[in-house]
């Protein structure tokens, strides 16, 4: 590899991408999987924006939130998975330094936003179960779209230091990055300088971010669960739960693959390579492949506008 001059502190001109190493006799057939979810988070995000934009009845801070939540699994998986593809049908490993910096940052303003995301429909969950007499007036659209504005920009905020402290760095000659993206940490591993004031801003960025979702989320959930325990019928508290099963199943599928890549980057020396790339891209692809099927399959609403827009009838 090339740097932009010839001294070391100077800005690669670009980095090598492996892909998924351990693997390369079989990227060409991993490439159909990979190809087919997603395909399926392209089609299942665009149908849940399309019903919920054509349907007025929609309109509510459910499929608002549900709505924010698409474009953001929209945005995370094609921030991946084009170039992923073209390494491992194309073995185009290859990637620009400024393509690079620029695939960080939406990995992780958009993580943090889709973390905004669950917890801000938690909230609504609470609102809806705990007031359900006043959920239209404490989430008016407004307040909604205030909720959403404030996840973006605090994803942006939090995250746009990081590529900024990384383009200041020097690089080691080795530009190679053992997987199929540009991540944070992986790319300060390149770094030759001292990166404790970047290692720490990350951790510190993450839990903030990460860690006030997960708190507002808990207390939620807390709180919904004493007052769907307080309801008088049994048929009662199972339609309570039921309106928090699609939600708390795209919880888990974000947030378990995604504690384990962070963890994996920082502490997992003994995890093997392989699996932890893997899981590094399952955490980017399968929640925006889930994530409208799960609704899809749950909300009949939802369902209900598909059946009808697919076979052209009234479900």
């Amino acid at each position: 590899m090339m740097l932009a001059s010839g001294n070391s502190s100077s800005n690669p001109v670009s980095f090598i991408l492996l892909g998924i190493p351990g693997l390369e006799n079989s990227y060409f057939w991993i490439g159909f999987p990979f190809c087919a979810m997603y395909a399926m988070a392209v089609v299942g995000n665009v149908t849940v924006l399309h019903v919920i934009r054509t349907d007025h009845t929609l309109h509510e801070p459910m499929y608002l939130f549900l709505a924010m939540l698409a474009i953001t699994d929209l945005i995370l998986s094609s921030s991946t998975q084009p170039k992923m593809l073209a390494i491992l049908w194309f073995h185009a490993h290859e990637i620009e330094y400024h393509a690079c910096l620029i695939q960080i940052f939406f990995i992780h303003a958009f993580s943090s936003v889709e973390s905004g995301v669950l917890m801000a429909m938690a909230l609504d969950r609470y609102v809806a179960i705990c007031f359900p007499l006043r959920h239209s007036t404490i989430l008016t659209p407004s307040v909604v779209g205030k909720l959403g504005a404030v996840v973006m920009i605090r994803g942006v905020l939090w995250v746009s230091p990081f590529c900024f402290m990384i383009s200041k760095l020097p690089f080691c000659p080795n530009k190679v990055i053992p997987q199929s993206y540009c991540e944070h940490m992986a790319v300060l591993k390149l770094v030759c300088a001292d990166t404790r004031i970047n290692r720490g801003y990350g951790l510190f960025a993450a839990f903030s971010v990460v860690g006030c979702d997960m708190i507002v989320i808990n207390i939620s959930y807390v709180m919904i669960l004493r007052a769907v325990l307080q309801l008088p019928s049994g048929e009662a508290r199972l339609k309570a739960f039921g309106t928090c099963a699609s939600h708390l199943c795209v919880i888990f599928a974000f947030y378990i693959p995604a504690l384990f890549t962070f963890l994996t980057h920082r502490f997992g020396h003994h995890v093997p390579r392989v699996v932890h790339i893997l899981l590094a891209n399952i955490y980017l692809l399968v929640p925006p492949m889930l994530n409208p099927i799960i609704y899809g399959v749950r909300t009949k609403q939802i369902r209900d506008r598909v059946i009808q827009g697919c076979c052209g009838k009234n479900p």
